[in-house]
């Protein structure tokens, strides 16, 4: 009886997001860069923007290849702390950003980061707050050229930025 209950005293809305993941966006996925669409793209899955925030540790956020693609580098503690978005996703969108995100130790990694609640969505129900600090997923780069430590890093990537390193697509 104790579960009925408590499943009864839980919205609609609260049921749907229940196997819902937060993932932290900080790089062409987020809002006006190159691959947001992919997040608007139902076919992937369902994804909804949740707050922005910033990375309770330093991390260097780096740009490089000959596509420009900014990586997360596994180093707390330096670099800088890291703008992004939060998104809840359901495990279909999840699985589509491991893909995408080439999920493997050559890539990415995808870990569990501390994130300092900036600004939350006003619209629909958000338990977040400005100024709290939450657990999110995040792509991150465990394997990378020694040389990348020596690069410049970003608080906040922006493929139209002062850095002059434009996004390019992969073929």
């Amino acid at each position: 009886m104790k579960h009925l209950f408590l499943y009864r005293s839980l919205s609609v809305s609260s049921i749907l997001w229940i196997n819902m993941a937060l993932v932290f966006m900080y790089g062409t996925l987020k809002k006006g860069q190159p691959n947001y669409f992919r997040i608007e793209d139902t076919d992937n899955g369902q994804a909804k923007f949740i707050a922005h925030a910033r990375s309770v540790e330093k991390y260097p956020l780096v740009i490089d290849t000959e596509y420009n693609i900014p990586f997360l580098l596994n180093v707390p503690g330096t670099g800088q702390r890291v703008y992004g978005e939060i998104y809840r996703v359901d495990q279909k969108m999840l699985k589509f950003l491991d893909d995408f995100e080439i999920l493997s130790p050559e890539w990415y990694e995808r870990i569990k980061i501390q994130l300092e609640v900036l600004v939350v969505d006003s619209e629909g129900e958000n338990t977040l707050k400005p100024g709290s600090t939450v657990e999110t997923d995040v792509y991150i780069k465990t394997t990378y050229k020694q040389e990348w430590l020596q690069k410049p890093t970003y608080e906040c990537y922006d493929t139209n930025g002062d850095h002059g390193l434009k996004y390019k697509e992969p073929v």
